[in-house]
This record gives structure tokens, sequence and C-alpha cells, in this order.
């Protein structure tokens, strides 16, 4: 019987090596004897005779340098009108020298992929005999064990496989027994996940029992989602039900931001690559030429219902009711009841046969809002069914508000904060800071922000990349990055100004959906 074992990988440090003994000994069949340690895993560049770099150097120089002998030659027989296909053995020599070279640099960078195979090949199941139980390998790309933190021994499960095809069984860990029997009945269905808050009272041992039930119940790890380190406690009951760790993010700073007068370090949590540089250098060149300025233009959150009648009629006459200035004043007493902060503004309709949209807009203070204008629009409700008791409500929100998607109404009446931004970048910062100058960009803005926008049917996106820095903000600052599809709406504008020396710049943003005071000082 021929049966193929993994051997043990050599040990990182003093914890892993204790750990990998300890893997070793259960995979050790009964009465083996330890052989020597394994030979370490081979690399591509391993078959090269030379060290790497001075084999490629070799080969760079060749190819060029029987490369420019070639043309050189074939330059001179095409003036002699020489036939090209007669060569001389010198000719033949290059020839040969130029696809071996060439071969070899094709091949060269192909090495991480020829690599990463080897790699794959050295860790792929082995071929094991559905006779021999006391053979085992460990599946580490399809099973791991817990949290190492959530029990007491960290080595992971040992898993008995046939088929690579088939599902990991999860084999027992050494959890307290009386947490594996509340694995085994969240696994079997009888404690739902949900619950482990309330039952254990315990949120980070909730945590621990709901992701081993999970790695048992998928066959899949968690080991790189990280479970420690995290106050569990602190979102109980406010964010994030039947939480299994978190996930981290890397945040940077860009600024100062000098406007209106005052400096800010504005937060960015974001993985792209130079989005905080690029910010920054925008920060630089804003602050040199004498900071920027802004207008709040409209500050009003939304929300709207939707409400049918048996008739068009009725929905008209609602509609003409609502829309009445008379009536304004009594719908306003109505609806600030909800909050000291909440405060009317205005009342927009819009009807689809027998549907009617009410979109109510108010003020809400410091906060985004959502909740506060909803209890304001269950109110007003509340006080229609009195003179409209044949009015059904179908939805507390009807999307005419509207509330994370991109729509043409937030574009136009705005949603949130409606802003206006502007500065004037002097000639030399454009040059020295953006390494451009104030016509190229102008004409870019134009092109690209502006035309192509239109042409590709854009819907409030006629800028370059707004999205990117509000939604690295909104994560940052613990905004709803939901939000980020109607607070990006924005159209950037550039002109050349003091006699086309320096840029005028500006950005008007009619629907930012924020808490206020998100930025650092």
């Amino acid at each position: 019987m021929d049966v193929r074992r993994r051997p043990p990988r050599p040990p990182r440090a003093t914890a892993d090596a204790t750990l990998e003994s300890e893997r070793h000994r259960r995979l050790k069949p009964t009465g083996a004897v330890d052989g020597p340690p394994s030979p370490p895993t081979p690399k591509a560049s391993d078959a090269l005779p030379l060290p790497l770099y001075l084999t490629n150097g070799i080969f760079f120089t060749l190819f060029f340098s029987v490369a420019y002998y070639l043309l050189h030659r074939w330059r001179d027989k095409i003036r002699t009108h020489t036939p090209l296909h007669v060569v001389t053995l010198s000719e033949i020599a290059a020839i040969v020298s130029l696809i071996a070279s060439f071969i070899y640099l094709l091949g060269f960078f192909g090495i991480d992929f020829v690599q990463s195979f080897i790699s794959r090949a050295s860790h792929d199941a082995w071929d094991v005999d559905d006779d021999a139980p006391d053979h085992f390998i460990i599946d580490e790309d399809r099973r791991r064990g817990p949290c190492p933190a959530s029990i007491e021994c960290p080595v992971p499960p040992i898993t008995a496989i046939a088929s690579p095809s088939k599902m990991v069984d999860p084999a027992p860990v050494n959890l307290p027994e009386e947490d594996e029997e509340i694995v085994k009945l969240v696994v079997s269905g009888t404690i739902p996940s949900y619950s482990l808050e309330s039952k254990l009272g315990d949120c980070k041992r909730a945590v621990s029992i709901r992701r081993e039930a999970l790695q048992r119940l998928t066959g899949k790890s968690l080991l790189e989602l990280p479970c420690e380190g995290f106050d569990y406690q602190a979102i109980l009951g406010q964010c994030c039900e039947m939480p299994v760790g978190y996930v981290q993010i890397p945040v940077g700073i860009a600024g100062p931001l000098l406007l209106d007068g005052f400096e800010y370090s504005v937060p960015m949590a974001t993985t792209e690559g130079c989005l905080v540089a690029s910010t920054n250098r925008g920060c630089k060149a804003i602050y040199v030429s004498g900071g920027a300025t802004s207008m709040v233009l409209r500050d009003g959150m939304t929300r709207a219902p939707v409400v049918r009648f048996a008739t068009a009629k009725r929905a008209a006459e609602l509609k003409f009711f609502l829309e009445n200035p008379e009536n304004f004043e009594t719908l306003s007493v109505i609806f600030n009841r909800s909050s000291r902060f909440a405060r009317l503004q205005g009342i927009q309709c819009a009807m689809a046969g027998r549907n009617l949209y009410i979109r109510f807009s108010c003020s809400t203070g410091d906060a985004m809002g959502m909740n506060m204008v909803s209890k304001g629009v269950q109110n007003v409700l509340d006080f229609l069914q009195n003179d409209f008791p044949d009015m059904d409500v179908i939805g507390i929100s009807g999307n005419f508000c509207s509330d994370k998607k991109a729509a043409a109404v937030n574009w136009i009446e705005g949603r949130g904060k409606s802003v206006v931004c502007e500065a004037v970048i002097k000639e030399d910062v454009v040059r020295k800071v953006l390494k451009t100058n104030t016509a190229a960009l102008v004409e870019l803005n134009m092109l690209k922000n502006l035309a192509g926008s239109a042409v590709a049917g854009a819907l409030g996106g006629f800028n370059a990349h707004a999205g990117n820095i509000v939604s690295a903000i909104f994560i940052a600052t613990g905004q709803d990055p939901a939000q980020n599809v109607e607070s990006c709406h924005c159209i950037t504008m550039m002109e050349a100004v003091n006699d086309g020396k320096d840029l005028h710049i500006s950005v008007t943003m009619p629907s930012v959906e924020v808490i206020e005071n998100f930025m650092l000082h």
C-alpha cells in the first residue's frame, strides 16, 4: 500500500515549535520511528548555477548585445544588397544566443508563477487509502481551529479526509465542557446564534462560541479574522448583531486643510494606495494658496412615505392639502413634537396613479437625523388619518426620500447638507505642487468631469473621484458608508482667473449626509 504523508514544517519560533511537535506526534502512526528532518521546500531559482542577480545580468547583457549586433549586420546587408538568409557562422551563433536569452528572460518573469505551483503542489492533499485509518493529514487551507484566545489549547483540530472534494467534518477541540455543549446546540439549531449574548451574559465568550460553531457548520477557517482586542459589549444592542470578529482598516491623516480660516486634519480610512497622499497634496495646494471657503446652502434631512387611496382623486386632494401654505403651520406643530431639534422645513408631493409620495424635509441639528425625521413623519400620518380615514399607509419610506440610492431628486433638491466650496490656486502652486498648468487642468476638467460624465449619462458624478475621499472619511469618522451613494454627488468646476494665470476651483455637493463636527481641529 503506497501512502504518502505531508512532512512537518520547520519551527518558526519556540511556541510554533511546540505546536509543530504536538502536530507531528498526533500525525505519527503507531509504532512509527522519527526520521531525519525533511529538506526545505525547493524554489525555482535554486535550479540556477549562479546567483539570480548575476544570471539575470548576464542574460540581459547577452540579449541586448546580440540584438544590436544582428541589427547592425542586417543593416549592412540591406545596404550591400546581400540576401538576409545568407548568414555567417557568427550570425548563427548570435541568433541562437538571442533566442536562448529571450527564452530565459521570458521564463524569469514566470518564476514567481512557477513557484506558486511548486508551493501549492507541496501542500496538496496526499493520496490516502480508505482502509488505513491510522494515516491522517492536516488540511489547513480548509479547516482551522477557533480563535486561539477563545480556548485553552491553541492546537488546531486534526481532520481525516478521504477526498479533497468532500466537506471537512470538524474534529473536537479542547473547549471547556460547558462551551462544547453550547457549540453542539448551536450547530444543531437548538440554540439560535443570535441569542448567545443574552443567554451567556458574556459577549466575548459568545463570540468565541459563535466562531467555533460557524467553522464547524461551514468547514471554513476564521483564523485570519481577528477577534481579540475588541469591546463587544460596546456594540451589544447598538450595531452589528451576531459578531464573529472585526476588520482592521488603516487610518491616515491628510492636511492641514485650511478652510474658512481654520485648520483641520482630515482622517481617512482606506486600503487604496495613494488616496491619502493625493488628498494631502490637494490640501497643501489649498493651504499655500491662502485656503478655501465654504457655504452651507441648505440643511435638511428628508423622509417620504407612500400612501394609497381608493382613487387618484382622493390622493390629489391630500396632495393639495399638504401643499397648501395655510396648513403648513399646523403640520409643523405636529411634526416638531417628535424632537426638540427637529423642525419641519417643507413638504413636496409626487403622485403615481392613486399612490401619493410625500417628501418631508426638516432640520435635525447636529444629528444626521434619519430616525428623527421618521418619527416626525409618523406623527403627521397619524394626524392625517383623522381627516383622511381612507388613507392606507403602505410604507414609512417610499424611496422618494431618496436614501442610499443615486436619485435625481437628491441631485436637484438636495438632501442632508447642500454645500459649495471654492479656492483659488496660484499659478506657481499649480506648477510646483500639482505638477501641471492652469490651462491643462481647465481643459481636462471640461473634457473629463463635465463632457465625459455627460456622455456616460452620469447622475451627480461630474467629478474625478469624490466617492473615494467621501467613503474614506465616512469610515474613519463613524458615518454611514452606504450613504456615500448620494453624499458623493458632486460637480467640480475649474476656471482660469487673473489673466489666465491662477486656477479657480469649486465643488458643489447637494446631498452630503453626515453627523456634524467629524473633522479634527
